[in-house]
């Protein structure tokens, strides 16, 4: 479906893209957002929903999935439309104008800013043959609801941060949380395996190192798993456990897709931008972790700032009449506050 032309069209709905909606209305431009997730937030919304984020200027502290709440409330008033599932797959130019493809949309705009943090991202999943037939039938790769678990045996799969922070932050819903990884090292922050290791040591969790997934029973003759098979990797044996819910936590697979093809300078997944925040191809900026240039600070902070430049430049360059810094919030008539 073609859909109604835009200043500004902002490839990913992370904080950074998020912020950039605002921005653009606040600059008195239309705009929208394009994103592959099926939830606006990014990698706040499907890696760390639970996790607390502390440096966020003015907020001492604040749960990620309640940052993405806020951003998403701040953006809303200027009734900016956000397009979820939607995954680019390619760019066409006529003159100075631009269309958007997806999957599913196509998207006329005057401008692009390019906030796709790692790229289009994906959970890896479990390699066992076993497991495909159970995934949103037991198995979920992507966490947005903890409470859904409560009461629940859980078993996690994995060793890096994701599966220690789910390790932790469910031992007060879950009946019971067992964490399996392939290895006695892990990828993870050495205090929060230190704390899964003391709710073990108490007895309240499990931790089988050097143990896979084999296999997965169902004996309730229901449509949900009962039993896992765990298989010792070095003694070669198995045993079996009492699960009511698996959590592959085995990272993401990113790339640019499309993106990569648009004639910018790409490396490392990484879009190189000027301190204008420009690409190198008039029209198409880029800001927040997806960029890389001298001295850059992958923070959602600097995502903010960088934000801010990339909009301000666009909206000069589709309206040259436009300044590029458009003053002070506190002083906008749009807010409805005027000069002293």
């Amino acid at each position: 479906m073609l859909q109604e032309i835009k200043d500004i069209t902002i490839i990913g709905g992370g904080p950074a893209g998020l912020f950039a909606l605002f921005y653009a209305g606040m600059r008195e431009v239309s705009a929208q957002i394009v994103d592959a997730l099926p939830e606006a937030g990014g990698q706040l919304t499907a890696l760390y929903p639970e996790k607390y984020i502390f440096d966020v200027a003015g907020i001492p502290q604040v749960l990620a999935k309640d940052l993405v709440r806020s951003l998403v409330e701040q953006a809303s008033r200027f009734q900016q439309p956000i397009h979820l599932t939607q995954r680019v797959v390619g760019l066409e130019q006529d003159g100075k104008e631009f269309v958007l493809v997806t999957d599913r949309d196509r998207f006329p705009t005057r401008s692009i800013i390019i906030a796709a943090g790692i790229g289009a991202f994906s959970p890896r999943r479990l390699p066992q043959r076993c497991a495909e037939p159970w995934y949103g039938r037991g198995i979920y790769d992507v966490v947005t609801d903890p409470e859904q678990f409560r009461d629940r045996r859980v078993l996690i799969i994995g060793g890096g941060d994701t599966a220690f922070d789910w390790g932790t932050q469910l031992l007060s819903r879950a009946s019971r949380v067992t964490l399996v990884h392939r290895s006695d090292r892990f990828r993870a922050h050495g205090a929060t395996v230190a704390e899964f290791q003391a709710a073990v040591n108490a007895g309240r969790a499990e931790l089988y190192t050097f143990h896979e997934l084999h296999d997965i029973s169902c004996r309730n003759g229901g449509d949900r798993f009962s039993h896992v098979v765990l298989r010792d990797i070095k003694a070669k044996s198995t045993r079996e456990l009492e699960v009511d819910v698996v959590l592959p936590m085995l990272g993401f697979v990113s790339n640019m897709g499309a993106i990569g093809e648009w004639g910018l300078t790409i490396q490392n997944d990484e879009i190189h931008v000027n301190s204008q925040m420009e690409t190198g191809r008039p029209g198409i900026y880029a800001a927040g972790d997806v960029t890389t240039y001298p001295g850059k600070l992958k923070l959602i902070a600097t995502g903010f700032g960088e934000a801010a430049t990339a909009v301000n430049q666009a909206v000069h360059w589709i309206y040259p009449e436009k300044k590029i810094a458009p003053g002070h919030s506190s002083n906008m008539g749009l807010f409805g506050q005027k000069d002293d």
